[in-house]
């Protein structure tokens, strides 16, 4: 997904392997593990130094760079709504979305062109134009619920721009932590949005998460916890967002049948 996937946005939010483990809080610093260089793009002259070292640290009490680059599959449950198996090497994602009885195949390794399959109530799509249509929703779906399983790990993306807050309690349960905020220049389905991110200061997990619609907002759309931390297979990962906005079922494997992204 080298341009199409850089960035993972929260466009849709209010639509509606390896065993986990306890989290372990007590992580190396980030000189002692392996570094998280930024992506191709991202706006390291336009952001502040501190945010930039507290967005690393973020990586490295998340498991880090090298274990989440090498993580293989990663699937899991959006909300109830609809199942997600991704294969990160392949470029490759399966969307089960029981309720339309439709399942999406995704190829992004083309990175001129999204390509794929879908079928909708046992039947395959062929018609060129109506199958373009499908792929381009499922892609968005794609998109947004990717980045509220891994955005811990997409701070420096393409087209970032990071800015250090200040030291605040984060307003779920008043944790001291590190506020830093993203914003996006034209980039993904949503450039307009604006993050902003409590971040622990003792173990570097991230406590809470703000959402503005409009970069210029003042009150967010949407804030949620970051509950229910978990080891998937060496990468930390969040599924209880509070309320109705559960991740189940997260798993990370090395191993998958090819034919999940290529059989219905």
């Amino acid at each position: 997904m080298k341009t199409r996937l850089t960035l993972l946005f929260l466009p849709l939010v209010l639509f509606c392997a390896c065993g986990p483990t306890d989290p372990d809080t007590t992580a190396a610093p980030a000189a002692d593990v392996d570094s998280n260089p930024p992506a191709e793009g991202f706006d390291e002259a336009g952001s502040d130094p501190q945010a930039i070292a507290i967005a690393d640290s973020v990586v490295v009490h998340h498991g880090g760079r090298r274990a989440y680059d090498q993580a293989r599959y990663i699937s899991w449950n959006f909300f109830g709504a609809r199942d997600l198996v991704w294969d990160k090497a392949e470029d490759r994602v399966r969307i089960e979305v029981p309720q339309d009885s439709i399942i999406y195949l995704l190829d992004y390794s083309d990175e001129d062109r999204l390509t794929g399959a879908v079928q909708k109530m046992g039947q395959e799509m062929t018609d060129p134009d109506s199958l373009d249509i499908y792929l381009q929703s499922a892609n968005s779906m794609f998109i947004n619920d990717s980045y509220w399983l891994v955005q811990p790990f997409k701070l420096k993306d393409s087209g970032v721009t990071l800015k250090y807050i200040g030291q605040e309690t984060d307003p779920q349960k008043a944790r001291p932590s590190e506020v830093i905020e993203l914003t996006f220049d034209e980039v993904g389905d949503t450039p307009g949005n604006r993050y902003r991110l409590y971040v622990d200061q003792d173990n570097y997990l991230v406590n809470t998460w703000q959402f503005y619609r409009n970069a210029a907002d003042t009150v967010p759309a949407l804030e949620t916890p970051f509950n229910g931390y978990k080891d998937y297979n060496g990468i930390m990962l969040s599924g209880d967002r509070g309320g109705r906005f559960q991740l189940d079922d997260i798993a990370v494997r090395d191993t998958l049948d090819d034919r999940v992204f290529t059989e219905f």
